[in-house]
């Protein structure tokens, strides 16, 4: 079959169930068979435990990213270049953990474990492209930091509207292009009978370790994108801070210290808890025997951190406070409206 109508064939058939489809994709043994995701946990008497805990880990990112979202968009002070891409990375990690978690939680529900070749592939497709924007978007972030307090009498000119769009247009791009490169690596592999995942989603490598092909080019192209992204935006994020170290030290006054520290402070948080959990999955998959120690630290990766970035962002922020104030009390006030509608229609 050509790669093109693989890529149709596999973005098509995301969420659809696999038994729906099963008999609707042309090809060789390997596009008619299923995945099948062993979780977190073998055990059934757990089952129910982890879906009730990824459904609230999940509602919690979700409402938690949306209401900034909403903040943001809402309130005209907040229409500014660090918000603007706060926003676009609530966006992306509402993305990104629907991609790897619902699945999951649709499969505990059905007592099924199955996934078609096409899903597979495409939440594979989807969780690199949303780990890159994270990855990319912390960068950007931390150049905004870098120009706001190093260049701060310029900060408006240089971080204009249409820098910023920029920025997270390239951004969309680099990851698109780098996840589909992967993707389409994977789609010229053959596969064996064995098609079990030791994980609770559709991670590159565990697919890759599946083929009976020779996976030299996959493996290469898979650690040196790795490096790529690993090392470049991650030298970017400290030649940024160590600028801002600098500037901050030529600082005289305590205030003025304390308000350029404060900040940095939540991105901070943001950069170490997405770099340290992502250190955390590499070293788990690269222990021996380690497919569910893999798959345990990659909660941390893929749920965990997308659901604390909305407090970090927010607990010290009294702008972002403020504005979510005043969405929560609006959704009050319209609720309270339409509900005396109904008493006295």
């Amino acid at each position: 079959m050509p790669i093109w109508v693989k890529v149709i064939h596999t973005f098509f058939f995301f969420f659809i169930p696999s038994h729906q489809h099963h008999n609707m994709v042309p090809g060789n043994g390997t596009q008619d068979s299923e995945f099948l995701l062993q979780g977190l946990s073998m055990k059934p008497e757990l089952q129910p435990l982890i879906f009730g805990l990824f459904l609230l880990m999940y509602l919690i990112t979700g409402f938690g990213n949306l209401l900034i979202i909403l903040a943001v968009s809402s309130d005209s002070h907040l229409h500014m270049p660090m918000y603007f891409f706060i926003s676009n990375l609530s966006f992306v990690d509402i993305c990104f953990t629907t991609t790897t978690i619902l699945k999951m939680l649709i499969n505990i529900q059905s007592q099924r474990k199955a996934i078609s070749y096409e899903g597979c592939i495409s939440q594979m497709y989807f969780y690199m492209l949303f780990a890159v924007l994270d990855d990319f978007l912390l960068t950007v972030m931390a150049y905004d930091r870098y120009v706001a307090i190093c260049h701060p009498l310029h900060y408006t000119v240089i971080m204009n509207p249409q820098l910023c769009g920029l920025l997270v247009l390239l951004s969309w791009i680099i990851s698109t292009l780098l996840s589909l490169l992967e993707t389409l690596l994977v789609l010229r592999l053959s596969f064996c009978t064995d098609l079990e995942i030791p994980h609770f989603f559709c991670e590159i490598k565990q697919i890759v370790q599946l083929a009976c092909d020779d996976t030299l080019l996959n493996d290469t192209i898979m650690y040196f994108t790795a490096v790529l992204l690993g090392g470049g935006p991650l030298t970017g994020i400290l030649y940024s801070y160590s600028k801002i170290i600098f500037s901050v030290r030529g600082i005289s006054s305590p205030q003025g210290k304390y308000k350029a520290v404060s900040v940095c402070a939540s991105h901070l948080s943001a950069v170490s808890l997405y770099y340290c959990s992502s250190l955390g999955v590499y070293l788990s998959s690269a222990a021996p025997h380690s497919s569910h120690s893999s798959a345990t630290a990659s909660v941390m990766y893929t749920v965990v951190t997308p659901m604390l970035n909305p407090f970090i962002y927010s607990l010290r922020n009294k702008d972002i406070k403020r504005a979510l104030k005043r969405v929560i009390h609006m959704a009050v006030i319209k609720k309270e409206i339409v509900l005396g509608l109904k008493k006295h229609p």
